[in-house]
Order: C-alpha cells, then sequence, then structure tokens
C-alpha cells in the first residue's frame, strides 16, 4: 500500500474542510450544477480524447497502482535474482519448480526457465509482457493528466455560465447569489479535481511507471542471464548497474578477477 497518496489525499481534504468551517458550513459549498457541470464536462471531453479500450484499462489500472507499491524494490529483485541463479546452479532448472516470490512478472519468468524454454522465447514474451502493462500504466497517467486539463477549464464555463445567468436575472435580487455562488463554487470544484486528485496522480503514476519498467527490464535480463546458467555473481554484479550509483558498492561486492 503507497500510504502516502493516500495520506496527501486526506490530508488536502482536511485542510479544504477545515477552512471552509471556519467560515461558515459545508453546505454551502455543495452546488449540483457546479458538480454537473465540472465532472459531466471532464467526463465528456476525456471521452473524446481517448478511445474506449484506454479507457477501461488505463483508468483502473492508474487507480489500483496509484495506491499501491512494487512488492520488491529494484535492490530486492537483485537479491532474489541472485538467490534464484544459485538455486539453478545447483539443483538445474528443475529445482526452479519451486522456487516461490511474491514478484507476478519474476515468477513467469522462473516457470519459462524451469520449463525449458528457450532463450528468444523467453526474451520476446517478456518484453512484450512488459511492454504491454507499461503501455496501459502509461495510458492511466495520460487520462488523469487529461482530466486534470479538463477539469479547471469547465470550472471556467461553469463561472460564465453562473455570470450570464446573474446578470440575466438582474431584476430579481433574489437569484443573484444563487447564480454568483454556482459560478464561483464551479471554479473552485474544476481547482479541488485538477490539483487535488487528478494532475498529483499523473505525476504519481509517471514515476511508477519509471520504477516498473526498471524493475521488469531488471527482471528479464536477470532471468536471461539464469537461463544461460551464469554464475550467482555474475548476475548480481551485472543486475547492480540497476541501482543508483551509491547504492551499488554499498549492496554488492566486486566481481572476483
Amino acid at each position: 500500500m503507497d500510504i502516502m497518496t493516500g495520506a496527501g489525499l486526506l490530508g488536502g481534504l482536511a485542510v479544504i474542510v477545515a477552512m471552509v468551517l471556519m467560515g461558515g458550513d459545508l453546505h454551502m459549498f455543495i452546488s449540483e450544477h457546479a458538480m454537473i457541470i465540472i465532472f459531466g464536462g471532464s467526463a465528456a471531453a476525456t471521452m473524446i480524447r481517448f478511445p474506449l479500450g484506454a479507457l477501461m484499462h488505463g483508468m483502473p489500472l492508474g487507480i489500483k497502482f496509484a495506491f499501491t507499491m512494487s512488492r520488491l524494490s529494484a535492490h530486492d529483485l537483485v537479491d532474489e535474482l541472485a538467490r534464484i541463479a544459485e538455486i539453478a546452479r545447483k539443483q538445474g532448472p528443475v529445482g526452479l519448480e519451486k522456487v516461490e516470490t511474491d514478484e507476478p512478472f519474476l515468477a513467469k519468468g522462473i516457470r519459462y526457465v524451469a520449463d525449458g524454454y528457450d532463450l528468444d522465447f523467453i526474451r520476446d514474451n517478456l518484453e512484450r509482457d512488459r511492454d504491454n502493462f507499461l503501455l496501459h500504466l502509461n495510458e492511466g497517467s495520460k487520462i488523469y493528466r487529461a482530466i486534470g486539463d479538463c477539469a479547471p477549464a469547465f470550472g471556467m464555463i461553469g463561472t460564465l455560465i453562473g455570470m450570464v445567468q446573474m446578470f440575466s436575472n438582474m431584476s430579481d435580487p433574489s437569484k443573484l447569489g444563487p447564480f454568483m455562488a454556482t459560478a464561483l463554487l464551479a471554479t473552485l470544484y474544476g481547482a479541488l479535481v485538477a490539483n487535488l486528485i487528478c494532475l498529483p496522480i499523473a505525476d504519481k503514476l509517471h514515476g511508477k511507471l519509471i520504477d516498473e519498467e526498471t524493475n521488469r527490464t531488471l527482471i528479464i535480463d536477470g532471468i536471461l542471464m539464469i537461463r544461460d546458467s551464469k554464475s550467482p555473481t555474475l548476475v548480481r554484479e551485472m543486475l547492480l548497474a540497476y541501482l543508483p550509483e551509491k547504492h551499488r558498492h554499498a549492496e554488492g561486492e566486486p566481481v572476483p578477477a
């Protein structure tokens, strides 16, 4: 669980609610008309921008990865692959059938090696799996960013509509307040949806995409070296290149001459 996403959302909402309650009550900040223009307009514009398939894959995957962490970090994966290479060296591919891991993508690679698939088959299938996953995660990031771009614009549209309605009813003072409130609340809702929810989630997904690309490429390289019967020490040293420079020497030993 990525607690920072949840904590950030709850913290942001707490700040907004606190400011609202300090100067009135929540009821005056609720407007059905503003909600319709923000959520309905943003949804419609997003549907125009993206095909149905991208929406169905990108949005659920995006929200899932915004609130979850990778089961294993890059450093954990280096250790795990070195351990698996040691098992393969001592027991052969058959010994990998009993290896268990919390990372599904790594488990798939281990199964390919244990089943005796050739190097090209393993590489092609794992790379295709990685690329498809990253494509869908990138779609999720783009969708949430698109909603974040649309929401303030529709907030402004809602404000303009409210202003037109207000000026069209200047003869009836009782309608001026509600129309002005709708106009201002549309801008407020648009800013909140964009800057508290959608744009932060889009940025979080972009960071997760980079991490997942690194981790899955690391796994592919490790699995291919294990399939090629490389030594555990060489596997570890080759994969340490994926770690930041400051962690490499601290976590690994130099390759023996």
